[in-house]
Formats: C-alpha cells, structure tokens, sequence
C-alpha cells in the first residue's frame, strides 16, 4: 500500500507541475475567450508541440473573428507549417474582404509560399521590373523592321492571385513573357521612331496577349520605364553580308583562276604532243623520197624543181621580213 501510495503521490505532483506550468497560459486563453483545456495543453507537451505558440495563435484568431479550432492550428504545426503566419494572413485575408479558407491557407504555406506575403500583394500590388536587374541585365533590346535596336525598360504591376497561387507560375515567368512581349511588339514596328512616338503601344500589345495565365499573379499593368535607340543592327548585318559575298566572290574568281590556269597548262603539253607529231611527220620524209627514188616516182630534176621552189620561197620570206623591220 505504501508503494502505491507513493507511486500515486508522484504522479499527482507531476501532473500538478505540469497544470501549473500551463495555468498561465489556460487562463489568458479563458480570459480572451479562446477556451483551451488543460488536458489538451499537457498533451500538446507530449506530442511535442509548442503550447504557446498554438494558444496565442488561436487567441488571435479569435480576437479577430475567426473560429479556429486547437485540432486544426495543431494538425498545421504537427504537419511543419508556420502557424502563426497562416493565421495572421487569415486575419489580414478577412479585413480586406479577400476570400480565403484556412485549408487554402495551410496548403500555401506547406506548399513553400509566404501566404501572408501573398495577402498583402494581393491588398497592396507589387511592382516587377522587366528585366530583373539583379541578373546583370538592365534593358530588353529588340530590332525594328528597319534595323535600328531598342532597348527598353518595363515597370509590371501585379497582384496575388490566391486561387492560383498554389501551383502558379513565379515572377520569372512574368519577366520572361512581358520581356518576349516587348521583343515582339518591337520587332513587328516598321520603323523604330513609330515606337519611339508611341512607347505605350508596346504596354497595349503586351496587355492584350493575356500574359498572367497559369501564374500566381494578376497583371494589373505594363509601364514602360524607359526606352532608348542602340546601334543599327540591320546596317552590321549588311556590311557582314556584303563582306561574305566578297569573300565568295573571291573564292570563286580564284577557283576560275586555277582552272583557267590547269586549261592553259594541258593546251600547251597539246601544242608540245602536236609539235612531237610534226618533228615526227617531218623525219618520215627524207626516207619517203628516198622510197621514190628507188621507185622511180621521182627523178633528179623533180628534186631539183623541188629545192628551187623552196629556195624561193624561203628568200620571199626573208623579203617580206626585212619590209616588216623597216616599218
């Protein structure tokens, strides 16, 4: 009986340490109308959950109109979620007539979202510059019809949208798309000063290509911040063009170059192979006229006639030269 009297007696005064340790906190939650038991205290102790911060965030949500119950905030912070600020977005979510639930609100801050931070973008709009300039890039530069570069700043003006914020697209996305928008829209001007007289057609343009689907954002605006003239990229590209043709165009004179030079070469190893034919004609004919004199085709005076007539002929030439030299 002793035994168990003193087993009981230390049990009692655990248990008792235990309420007092959580009286505190049990009658701030009764006097703020935010009932929590002691039992459920104790055991929120054993399940390793933080007592205080679920009391005084179901306090809060109280004070503030919102019936959220010890079991909810609890599954939230046994679950790894960020309790206080998912009721402080509820809270912030109700004073401005935004629709939120606390089971939206849970599955944004599990998801990795700041909720409350998704509330008040959605209250007071936030302000993207297009492009980011903390990725080394000042300026989206585009090409006009006409070759001339611009280059131009954007200022995007976006809201939350909660119903998307869970599996939305980030702030890249709208980066990018308003980025490729601005590149679009410059690029179909015919004239780069017809965007320079006009720079709010680019904002026009963006807008209407619906640029905020599948993302967390509402785009409430396209401002473009600055815009300024670059170089004249149509006239590098034609001087590039131009000095590949020349390039070209010299590769190919070359090319006609060597084969007119390899047709000259085979012509004259021809007039060489035709000069050998002849040397070789030329041989075979003192043996044909030997032939004719053991014939009897020839005699000796048609040989003489013969020679006669090339004598002749060579001293016309000779004639016909020395006139050429005295003109």
């Amino acid at each position: 009986m002793w035994i168990f009297a003193v087993i009981g007696g230390i049990i009692v005064l655990i248990l008792g340490g235990l309420m007092l340790s959580f009286f505190s906190l049990w009658i701030q939650a009764l006097a703020s109308g935010a009932k929590v038991s002691l039992p459920s205290l104790i055991f929120m102790k054993l399940r390793k959950v933080r007592p205080q911060t679920i009391v005084h965030s179901r306090i809060n949500a109280v004070k503030a109109g919102l019936n959220l119950g010890v079991n909810e905030l609890e599954a939230h912070y046994l679950a790894g979620g960020d309790v206080p600020r998912v009721v402080a977005a509820l809270i912030a979510a109700s004073k401005a007539n935004i629709a939120l639930t606390f089971q939206q609100a849970t599955a944004i801050d599990l998801a990795g979202r700041d909720v409350l931070e998704a509330v008040k973008t959605s209250v007071h709009p936030k302000v993207i510059d297009c492009p980011d300039p903390s990725r080394g890039t000042d300026t989206v530069a585009a090409v006009a019809m006409d070759g001339i570069q611009l280059k131009a700043k954007a200022k995007v003006t976006v809201r939350t949208n909660i119903n998307r914020l869970v599996g939305g697209a980030t702030e890249e996305t709208i980066i990018a798309r308003v980025g490729e928008g601005i590149v679009t829209t410059i690029g179909s001007s015919e004239t780069h000063k017809k965007v320079l007289e006009n720079p709010d057609m680019i904002s026009k343009v963006v807008l209407q290509r619906g640029l905020d689907a599948g993302t967390a954002f509402e785009i409430l605006s396209i401002d473009i911040a600055d815009i300024d003239v670059g170089e004249n990229i149509g006239a590098h590209l034609q001087i590039k063009q131009a000095e590949a043709d020349k390039q070209i165009a010299q590769a190919r004179a070359e090319e006609r170059r060597a084969m007119a030079k390899a047709r000259e070469a085979e012509m004259q190893a021809q007039v060489i192979e035709m000069q050998a034919k002849v040397t070789e004609a030329e041989a075979e004919v003192p043996r044909a006229m030997a032939d004719a004199f053991r014939s009897g085709n020839m005699g000796i005076m048609d040989y003489y006639k013969m020679k006669n007539v090339m004598a002749d002929t060579d001293m016309r030439e000779s004639i016909a030269k020395e006139d050429e030299d005295d003109k």
